[in-house]
């Protein structure tokens, strides 16, 4: 398991370490030929960061800390502007796109707070995949059954890999339909997708403006709720925990529970004994709007048609040099019309407000992040059939939460030497703290904490 964030600012307070030394172990496992870095980040701002851990050193030694996240190396998303620097998203066809002018908003607060941002994760390009795969700067594999080449999952691969391998404390990913939670949950890791509104998208090279959404892959919880809280603008003070025992937790039978491989099944339903002998009181529940999905999707998606406003005057110019998988996925985006997209925002409307209505009286939701441990690269390389259906199948339970406009958390609940698996915990939209405060007890009884 990585370091936790209040591991390492005490070491920092205690004076074991400071954040040059902190900043060159990442810098060093990022530049490794032995590791996956070349893979993981497609820039590594080495200078700007040795810079900024100094600079942080000297206000510590001054008696100034600006937050818990003070000299900790952090990567970003290869979507957020960052002056000076040309914003990517993973693809070659920006490469030559003029240096943005200003930092996003998320990117300024990171940097008020002390954290020192060490480079820019890979990622699917554009964001437009639940898998990860890149062919343009590679894939980098999953921590997990390395040698076999397991993906990462996406779209932000860069940033969970980049934690799991000690090239930074935490990674700040975009999660539209999952890509927080679905490379947490495949490579091990807490991810946390705040309600859309919560932390500001500007800055942000956008796939779905209805649904984008910023947050933090990191060791634990805490971790993401201090880094949830930076990003936000609020005070970086993590909700206290909210008592397992007598909480009330959902567990969706519709949709959510098909097709788990044995692994997943297995870590799931010892994961809700657990919480259960801790006193939570669980209860399934039909969620009949899950299975409307689909219906509602008839006529497209709020992704596919926002992606394709924004791309498609590059795809036309430009379409040769797009992952090809990404750019069928993309065009597939024009077949919608106004009125279906119109259609789509109401139904969406009443979809949230009937969930809502159904799960009041639960403190939050719980199923399996993603049904099924993380494929092979080479057998979704090989095949689109592979390839497409896999990604389906891990976009498919948290898509539904992007679409409720809800908050969660995904964290692991394998057991030691077992295949990564995440735990979802899922709330209505604005029920950030609840989730956080929540996770945080769900996570104590997980890993057998008193």
């Amino acid at each position: 398991m990585p370091p936790t964030v209040d591991q390492l600012a005490a070491d920092l307070a205690q004076g074991r370490t400071t954040s040059r030394q902190l900043t060159d172990a990442a810098l060093a496992r990022a530049q490794d030929p032995a590791g996956e870095g070349a893979r993981t980040f497609t820039l590594i701002d080495a200078d700007r960061a040795r810079a900024m851990a100094q600079a942080s050193d000297a206000l510590r030694a001054a008696g100034v800390v600006r937050s818990p996240l003070e000299g900790l190396p952090v990567s970003i998303k290869d979507l957020f502007d960052v002056a000076g620097q040309v914003t990517t998203a993973g693809s070659v066809v920006l490469k030559d796109a003029p240096p943005a002018a200003r930092n996003a908003p998320v990117v300024d607060r990171l940097i008020a707070a002390g954290a020192v941002i060490v480079g820019r994760t890979n990622m699917t390009e554009f964001a437009f995949s639940g898998l990860g795969l890149n062919p343009h700067y590679g894939t980098p594999r999953n921590p997990w059954d390395r040698a076999a080449g397991r993906i990462p999952g996406g779209s932000s691969s860069g940033a969970a890999v980049s934690v799991t391998d000690g090239m930074a404390v935490a990674g700040i990913g975009s999660d539209t339909g999952g890509s927080v939670r679905i490379p947490a949950a495949l490579c091990g890791l807490t991810g946390f997708k705040p309600t859309q509104r919560r932390v500001p998208t500007d800055g942000t090279l956008p796939l779905s403006t209805s649904l984008d959404s910023l947050g933090p892959l990191a060791a634990s919880v805490r971790c993401c709720a201090v880094i949830d809280a930076v990003l936000a603008g609020a005070p970086p003070v993590p909700p206290a925990p909210f008592e397992v025992a007598g909480a009330r937790l959902a567990v969706p039978e519709t949709l959510v529970l098909n097709e788990m491989d044995e692994i997943v099944a297995t870590a799931f339903e010892r994961a809700c004994a657990q919480l259960s002998a801790a006193g939570a009181r669980l209860q399934r529940i039909a969620v009949p709007e899950f299975a409307e999905l689909g219906r509602l999707h008839a006529s497209g998606t709020l992704a596919g048609a926002e992606a394709w406003a924004w791309h498609r005057r590059l795809l036309a110019e430009r379409g040769d040099q797009y992952d090809p998988r990404v750019g069928l996925r993309l065009r597939g985006g024009e077949a919608m019309g106004a009125a279906d997209y119109i259609e789509l925002l109401a139904a969406r409307r009443r979809w949230i407000a009937s969930i809502e209505a159904r799960i009041a009286g639960f403190d939050a939701l719980l199923m399996p992040t993603v049904p099924i441990v993380a494929p092979r690269i080479d057998e979704l390389q090989r095949s689109d059939q592979a390839y497409f259906g896999a990604n389906a199948l891990i976009l498919r339970n948290p898509t539904l939460i992007n679409f409720l406009d809800g908050c969660a958390l995904s964290l692991p609940c394998h057991a030691p030497g077992e295949p990564p698996v995440g735990l979802m915990l899922a709330g209505a939209g604005g029920q950030d703290a609840q989730i956080l405060a929540l996770g945080q007890g769900v996570e104590h009884v997980l890993r057998g904490v008193n």
